[in-house]
């Protein structure tokens, strides 16, 4: 497995509660609650990450690495999380091709239920748990996770919210490969009477997402269009 590492850009301050939204998100959000020695250092890296002290986060196949800023100085946190064997990773793959409509749901920004309980039969765990989530901070604190590390894995709950297929992609399973071994599955099949079916189905997902992609794009931007109008 190659690594495919991604940059996120810092996240703006965010004020009030600036929470996760999805079942998903909240899950990850539990996960660095467990992990988290005290409230105070949780309160403390929630104030962090809200005031935009992170900055660009880059993150790979098990591991997330970032910088916080406090009035102490810079900080560099690097936190890892377990990937998936290459088996468990063909078993995800299979599990998302088991049902039609999941790489569409995933492409649009949501994780099924019931892919991660499919998942979790098939013994594949996507859903993380505090004892998973292992951090390094050069700051003077002793604890891991400090309030620093806190603030990173809290706006990384933000970009798992946004986009189920971070989770994926922290779990070994990067946006391409997952496509990959998904074409690669459905390229040449054959049907009872010795047929082929090529991956159309797929193809039609994909097309479907990047459609619903481009209509947001667009009500969004009428939306901005119609509020400088009246202004």
């Amino acid at each position: 497995m190659t690594a495919s590492v991604v940059s996120h850009p810092p996240i703006a301050a965010r004020r009030g509660a600036a929470r996760a939204r999805t079942w998903w998100g909240k899950a990850w959000v539990r996960a660095l609650e467990e992990a988290a020695y005290a409230e105070t250092d949780l309160r403390r890296g929630r104030s962090l990450s809200r005031a935009g002290a992170v900055g660009g986060i880059s993150l790979t196949a098990g591991q997330v690495v970032a910088a916080v800023a406090d009035d102490r100085g810079l900080h560099t946190v690097d936190a890892r999380l377990p990937v998936l064997t290459p088996e468990s990773r063909a078993t995800l793959v299979e599990v998302v091709a088991a049902e039609a409509g999941r790489i569409g749901s995933l492409l649009a920004g949501d994780l099924p239920h019931s892919l991660v309980e499919h998942a979790d039969e098939a013994g594949v765990e996507l859903l993380p748990f505090g004892t998973e989530l292992e951090t390094t901070c050069t700051c003077v604190g002793w604890l891991d996770p400090c309030p620093h590390a806190l603030a990173v894995l809290s706006q990384v709950a933000w970009l798992v919210d946004d986009d189920p297929l971070v989770l994926l992609h922290l779990r070994g399973l990067p946006r391409d490969e997952l496509l990959a071994g998904l074409h690669a599955r459905t390229a040449v099949s054959y049907t009872s009477d010795g047929g082929e079916e090529t991956d159309a189905d797929l193809d039609t997902a994909l097309d479907a997402a990047a459609r619903a992609a481009r209509i947001l794009e667009l009500l969004d931007g009428d939306a901005d269009a119609r509020v400088d109008h009246l202004f």
